[in-house]
């Protein structure tokens, strides 16, 4: 594998830019877009980000003609091509999308080392609404630049996308996963990644209960879009009575009609009593004011970087409630995903994915035999695979 680069693009075309010191890129003869407006919002460059954690390269995409604007960031490519979802949302302001580009994509890097999948992290955001902003051109468009990036990246769906526009991608570039199996994936993954999350569920639950039955035991589920619906599924049929809330309303609809589950306002989904709390929407949900307010004991879910900080991984765990770390209780889409680019045999997948209650039950262990919070186990057993591990 060749030396780690880092880098920022900028503009339309890698023959824009010139090599500087340290093998960094410089911006040369362009408008400036995105990084100076970031650094007029937050009066910080891409580099002195917080969230910046030493990602090998960062990619601002602006294409004009087809509405695209976009940022992929690469975290770590030592255990292999960084693979991550393409998200979709209609983001305030360029330091919003790149705070979560750059969150997302150390996300996928930790979720990859811990689940022991040969792939990196990395991640991409496309800013607009997903329901009323997409064009087929758009995300051909994102193809091409991901196929100037020489098979570092590798796109998914996520939130605000799906298979359909990952075939649009795929127009320009093979450096796509998450197809249906007629345009030669291996599926929808959000079943699989629903399947991590409820065996991620019942591994708190044992842990807390010694028991790991749903029968009877309530769950507040936020967010039931693709992979929350599916969860609700699985819960459901394990007996678990549910309330749950969404952003849109003809998303709680469909749950209320398919489940019998209660629905509530988005904001009032923390105050829910129940055993488990299954935050699959957005991140940075679990904050001062919701962990205060939380009444379950089991914190585990399909939402990315659900801790607005690390220390409240810590607030949680001194609330006596048992946190499962989201890059795994999430991995079974990942799993998926990558059995999809290596062309693995998907039949025991599922068997594989069920395999995130062990991993789930070695790290509760490990951090009550530390001291320390699951975050911060979680983080350890995935630092060593990819800081220490050979790379290439």
């Amino acid at each position: 594998m060749p030396a780690l680069r880092k880098q920022v693009f900028v503009g339309l075309s890698p023959s824009c830019y010139q090599r500087g010191n340290d093998n960094d890129v410089v911006l040369l003869g362009l408008v400036p877009h995105f990084d100076t407006a970031i650094e007029r919002q937050t009066g910080m460059s891409v580099f002195n980000a917080p969230d910046y954690d030493d990602h090998e390269e960062v990619v601002f995409i602006r294409e004009p003609a087809v509405g695209l604007r976009a940022i992929v960031a690469i975290h770590n490519t030592r255990r292999g091509p960084a693979l991550g979802g393409v998200r979709m949302r209609p983001y305030a302001s360029e330091a919003e999308a790149l705070r979560d580009v750059l969150r997302l994509s150390r996300g996928m890097t930790y979720k990859a080392a811990t689940l022991g999948v040969d792939l990196g992290g990395g991640k991409s955001v496309v800013f607009g609404d997903p329901r009323a902003d997409k064009t087929p051109e758009m995300f051909q468009a994102l193809g091409k630049r991901i196929a100037q990036l020489g098979e570092r990246y590798i796109a998914g769906e996520d939130i605000g996308t799906n298979p359909l526009d990952m075939k649009e991608i795929r127009v320009n570039t093979r450096c796509v996963s998450c197809l249906l199996i007629e345009d030669g994936g291996y599926g929808d993954p959000a079943p699989l990644t629903a399947l991590g999350v409820f065996s991620a569920i019942r591994a708190g639950l044992d842990y807390a209960r010694d028991s790991d039955d749903l029968s009877g035991l309530r769950v507040a589920v936020q967010g039931v879009g693709n992979v929350g619906f599916n969860l609700c599924r699985l819960l459901r049929e394990a007996g678990a009575e549910l309330t749950v809330c969404d952003a849109y309303a003809d998303a709680t609809r469909k749950a209320a009609e398919a489940f019998d589950c209660a629905v509530v306002e988005p904001e009032a989904i923390y105050d829910v009593e129940a055993d488990v709390f299954a935050p699959c929407a957005v991140g940075a949900v679990l904050n001062d004011d919701s962990v205060a307010r939380l009444k379950a004991s089991v914190v585990a879910g399909a939402a990315n970087n659900q801790l607005e900080a690390d220390a409240h991984a810590r607030a949680l765990a001194d609330r006596g409630i048992i946190y499962l770390p989201d890059y795994v209780a999430n991995g079974g889409g990942l799993i998926s995903c990558a059995a999809e680019w290596y062309k693995v045999d998907p039949a025991d997948l599922e068997e594989q994915v069920r395999g995130i209650y062990d991993t789930c039950r070695d790290i509760l262990k490990r951090a009550d035999e530390e001291g320390v919070t699951t975050q911060q186990a979680a983080d350890a057993i995935a630092e060593a695979r990819f800081k220490d591990g050979p790379a290439g």
